[in-house]
């Protein structure tokens, strides 16, 4: 099996490496640079941050690929042009097997409801859906002001692959994963399968003249229960499944 991982905070975000760690944690140690194991991963980031971007693409200026290692890419565009490069070009040929799974993440914050139309870490693994591959995007709520444990994220973000990896998804289908914001010496988190909130972000402006600052807080957002936001900001781990 090959994987492509993926994120939208920037190959030299910390989310990426702790995603890597949780692949090989669920399924393997030689899941990484090794050719011959049957599970084989490739990192195809973005070489910049591009948090927000959505599903935005680059067709009209040229990509630069940069090899920063074996089966390490980073790449001068947005993460759905990671996850079409890597189809499209990095992938090809006798170097890699089929790629069975897209993997993006870990984002440093929440995606949650309205977030996955925003979201690029979201848009990879749509873009994998599109070309009707498994994806599943893996981000991290962050409570305002605190720091994210990303040794404690890679854990968690491993027992939701082999959680996942045993779950039939439908093809056009993926999975959208958030993790929450946990206390040191809070016990993990359940996984909990649920339905995305459909309600808007808030929406506060503060005014500066003629400019306007968005002064929404995220915190503030609908907690309907059984949504993916109520699940998050109450400590559990929310597993929604997405549809094109």
């Amino acid at each position: 099996m090959a994987l492509i991982l993926t994120n939208d905070d920037g190959i030299d975000a910390p989310g990426i490496w702790a995603l890597q760690k949780a692949v090989a944690k669920a399924f393997g140690d030689k899941a990484f640079g090794t050719k011959t194991f049957e599970t084989k991963g490739i990192i195809v980031a973005p070489r910049d941050h591009h948090s927000g971007c959505g599903h935005q693409v680059t067709t009209h200026s040229p990509i630069h690929v940069g090899k920063r290692a074996e089966d390490v890419y980073a790449i001068a565009g947005t993460p759905a042009d990671c996850v079409r490069v890597a189809l499209g070009h990095l992938c090809l040929g006798d170097k890699h097997p089929e790629i069975k799974l897209v993997l993006s993440g870990i984002n440093d914050g929440g995606n949650l409801g309205a977030d996955v139309y925003i979201s690029g870490t979201v848009a990879a693994v749509r873009e994998a859906a599109l070309h009707r591959i498994p994806g599943i995007a893996i981000s991290h709520y962050r409570a305002k002001g605190k720091q994210v444990d990303w040794e404690r994220a890679a854990d968690l973000t491993a027992k939701v692959l082999t959680k996942l990896s045993g779950k039939a998804i439908a093809a056009g289908s993926f999975w959208n994963v958030n993790l929450p914001h946990l206390d040191a010496d809070a016990p993990d988190p359940a996984m909990i399968f649920c339905d995305r909130s459909t309600h808007p972000l808030p929406v506060s402006f503060k005014i500066e003249g003629e400019y306007l600052m968005y002064a929404g807080k995220y915190q503030n957002r609908d907690r309907t229960a059984g949504t993916d936001v109520d699940v998050c900001f109450s400590g559990n781990i929310a597993i929604t499944q997405i549809d094109l």
